[in-house]
């Protein structure tokens, strides 16, 4: 399973098989069960989650204790309340298993000896940085000036697994639209 993580890295940056055990020697192996949580609010963040197996959803609550979905993370995804995680501070989103899910986690203090003990990881966690800024850009743009049709249509071309794997409901919160619109557009 641990080779997944390789291929994923080698995408951006070759590894040495030193080099890769040296990488490995840093993560945990974590398994979860669908509804478990990874992260709650309020709680520290302590990992950035490489999904091995299986899907989450990343979810901010509101005031009026509405959900809103940020994220879904699958295979080869990255998730975690980044902003939590990097500043060291309590979580303000969740992480939820929407299915059985294995996730190699890396903690915060592991990420800094990483990067500081093979420097090109620094290269590679810059580069996913700057797609996740990208995506996020992306999504922000799309919320602000596309119509939801659109959208929908854009998750599909994105990411079409997604589509199947994750409940219509989610979805519709996902897109900003009711369950029956959603369904309309997927007819």
């Amino acid at each position: 399973m641990q080779e997944k993580l390789r291929q994923h890295i080698e995408k951006i940056i070759p590894l040495n098989d030193d080099e890769f055990a040296f990488v490995w020697s840093h993560f945990t192996v974590k398994k979860f069960k669908k509804h478990q949580f990874l992260i709650q609010v309020g709680e520290e963040v302590k990992y950035s989650h490489f999904v091995a197996s299986g899907l989450l959803k990343l979810v901010y609550t509101d005031d009026m204790e509405k959900q809103h979905i940020v994220s879904f993370a699958m295979e080869e995804w990255w998730e975690s309340d980044y902003y939590a995680f990097y500043t060291q501070s309590k979580a303000t989103l969740s992480l939820e298993c929407l299915e059985d899910t294995v996730v190699f986690c890396l903690s915060f203090e592991d990420y800094r000896k990483l990067c500081d003990g093979l420097q090109k990881m620094e290269r590679f966690f810059l580069e996913k940085s700057n797609f996740g800024f990208l995506g996020s850009q992306r999504r922000i743009i799309s919320l602000l000036t596309s119509s939801a049709q659109e959208r929908y249509e854009q998750l599909l071309k994105r990411s079409p697994s997604l589509i199947q794997r994750v409940p219509k409901s989610l979805l519709a919160a996902y897109l900003g639209v009711s369950r029956e619109t959603l369904s309309r557009f997927s007819r």
